[in-house]
């Protein structure tokens, strides 16, 4: 099984000072302990859920493109993504080029994490606009459409619904081929998932209903690909959790060893890549010594099934 680390807050010590130098600190203690990916938020607030105070939105938030490029040049084998970008934010040709350029300085270490967006308040709040669900996800897959051709170097125009392009060039084109893997989030069964079958190279799916739900959620994966005449096991997937340790399981925390017994149910279904994330309250002393213990016994932990893909 593979760990990523995805970083939600940023509300630390001596902000906005201490912003540059504790994150390079976490980001190349995950490079060099193991980590395969290390993600942040595509957010220009900060959300409730993650929020540290009763101005939730006024925390300190980065801008994930920039956050991704900087990190890109502190770090050497790390895999970097937006833990999902909001297709809303950024024109579709604009995000892809964006992306491209990350997989192209980080040498090849970019994944295209994509979503619906959903936090109207950031929206709003600067000014951006902000489209009913229904053409959202009508958006969300003009996006994908968008992506496949530009990554296949087609620059011929693109005419959809909501987005037309004259002429969709992407030199240099990224260096992973055909494309950086597509990672799709959210666990919506009609539409989203859907999308994943058909446009996707991985899922992303939340653990906090339970192994049930997350099984459920993978079993409808499956029917789509089934309807699709897509493999299933060509799509990785993976999950996104919350991780709080401490030395003896105190109230609200768990151990390495129980985390490590969680981590094990998610692969016992399929799970192949477990994304967590960082308390506010774990400074990098604590984060590097967790890390040494947790990598190792995550990484030995063997995914069930035929259907699992071992990829680079």
């Amino acid at each position: 099984m593979k760990l990523g680390l995805h970083v939600t807050n940023f509300t630390w010590p001596d902000a906005p000072a201490s912003i540059g130098p504790r994150l390079t600190e976490i980001a190349q203690i995950a490079d060099r302990t193991g980590f395969e990916s290390f993600s942040v938020m595509d957010h220009f607030f900060q959300i409730p859920i993650f929020g540290t105070t009763k101005e939730t939105a006024s925390e300190p938030m980065l801008e994930s493109t920039s956050a991704l490029a900087y990190l890109a040049g502190q770090t050497e084998r790390v895999r970097l993504l937006a833990m999902v970008n909001g297709f809303t934010y950024r024109h579709p040709g604009l995000l892809i080029k964006a992306v491209t350029t990350l997989d192209v300085l980080s040498g090849g270490r970019a994944i295209f994490g994509i979503g619906a967006a959903w936090n109207e308040q950031e929206h709003l709040g600067l000014g951006v606009p902000y489209p009913p669900l229904k053409e959202r996800f009508e958006r969300l897959e003009e996006t994908l459409q968008i992506a496949h051709q530009m990554w296949a170097g087609d620059a011929s125009p693109y005419a959809g619904v909501h987005y037309q392009l004259a002429q969709p060039i992407n030199s240099p084109n990224s260096i992973q081929r055909p494309r950086p893997p597509i990672l799709i989030g959210g666990g919506g069964e009609k539409k989203t998932l859907r999308f994943v079958a058909q446009y996707g190279d991985a899922c992303n799916l939340f653990d906090f209903g339970g192994i049930e739900t997350v099984q459920q959620k993978l079993d409808v994966l499956r029917q789509h690909c089934a309807d699709l005449g897509r493999p299933y096991g060509e799509i990785e997937k993976t999950v996104t959790t919350s991780l709080r340790l401490s030395e003896h399981g105190a109230e609200g925390t768990e151990t390495i060893e129980q985390a490590v017994e969680r981590f094990q149910l998610l692969a016992d279904i399929g799970i192949e890549h477990v994304m967590f994330s960082l308390p506010s309250d774990w400074d990098p002393a604590t984060f590097a010594r967790y890390a040494e213990q947790l990598v190792p016994a995550v990484t030995a932990i063997q995914v069930a099934g035929d259907e699992a893909l071992t990829r680079p």
